[in-house]
C-alpha cells in the first residue's frame, strides 16, 4: 500500500486575484478542504509535489493525507481543475474522509481480457471504450485502487454497461443507484475488414 502524503499551509489570502499570485510568485496551488463536521479550509500546496502524486493512478482513488500545518486530515480528491492548454492543476478540492461515513470518489477501469475476447479473437472486432472511470460510493476502507472490467466473453455488437460490471464488496456504482445503467465498452466489426470486403 502505498502511502499518499502531501504537505499543505493554510491559506488566508482569498479570490482570484490571490489564487493568481500563488501560483505565479511561489509555485503554489490553491486548494479547498470540505466536508465532515468542519468548516471548508482554504490551503496552498506545493505544485511540484502535486503533479508528482497525480503521476500515480492511484492517487485518485485513495485516501490521501495532507499534512496542514501540523494537522493531518484524510481526504480523497473531489475535482481538479486544469490548465486548459497545458494540463497542470490550477485548483484542487478534497473532502474530508470521516469513520463510518460512506464516501464518494471517482475510481478508473481496468479493461481486461480484451485481445482474447470472443468479440476480437474469434469474429475479428475492435474494443471501444465509452467511459475510463466511475464514481462510487463506500466505507472509506473498501475504496478499491481500480475496478475490473473482464471483456472475455463479449461479442462483436455486445455492449457492456454498469450493470454487467462485477463490483468489490461495499462498492456501489452511483450513477447506477441514480437509475442511469451508462455503456462502459462495445465490440463492433472492425472498419478495415468492412472496407476489404467492399
Amino acid at each position: 500500500m502505498i502511502n499518499f502524503a502531501l504537505n499543505a499551509d493554510v491559506r488566508s489570502d482569498l479570490g482570484k486575484g490571490a489564487s493568481r499570485r500563488l501560483r505565479r510568485n511561489e509555485s503554489l496551488v490553491p486548494a479547498v478542504i470540505y466536508g465532515g463536521e468542519k468548516p471548508a479550509q482554504s490551503i496552498s500546496l506545493l505544485a511540484k509535489d502535486l503533479a508528482k502524486l497525480l503521476e500515480n493512478e492511484a492517487a485518485f482513488s485513495h485516501v490521501l493525507t495532507l499534512n496542514v500545518a501540523g494537522t493531518n486530515e484524510s481526504v480523497v480528491i473531489k475535482a481538479l481543475q486544469r490548465h486548459p492548454a497545458k494540463g497542470f492543476v490550477l485548483h484542487a478540492d478534497f473532502v474530508r474522509v470521516v469513520a463510518g461515513q460512506k464516501l464518494n470518489a471517482h475510481v478508473p477501469l481496468h479493461f481486461i481480457n480484451e485481445a482474447s475476447s470472443v468479440g476480437v479473437k474469434q469474429q475479428g472486432g475492435e474494443v471501444s471504450h465509452t467511459i475510463s472511470e466511475v464514481e462510487v460510493s463506500c466505507q472509506p476502507q473498501d475504496l478499491p485502487e481500480f475496478i475490473e472490467v473482464d471483456l472475455a466473453k463479449v461479442e462483436v455488437g455486445q455492449i457492456v454497461h454498469l450493470s454487467d460490471i462485477k463490483l468489490p464488496k461495499g462498492v456501489e456504482l452511483v450513477a447506477l443507484a441514480h437509475g442511469n445503467d451508462l455503456a462502459v465498452a462495445n465490440i463492433h466489426a472492425s472498419r478495415v475488414k468492412d472496407e476489404s470486403a467492399e
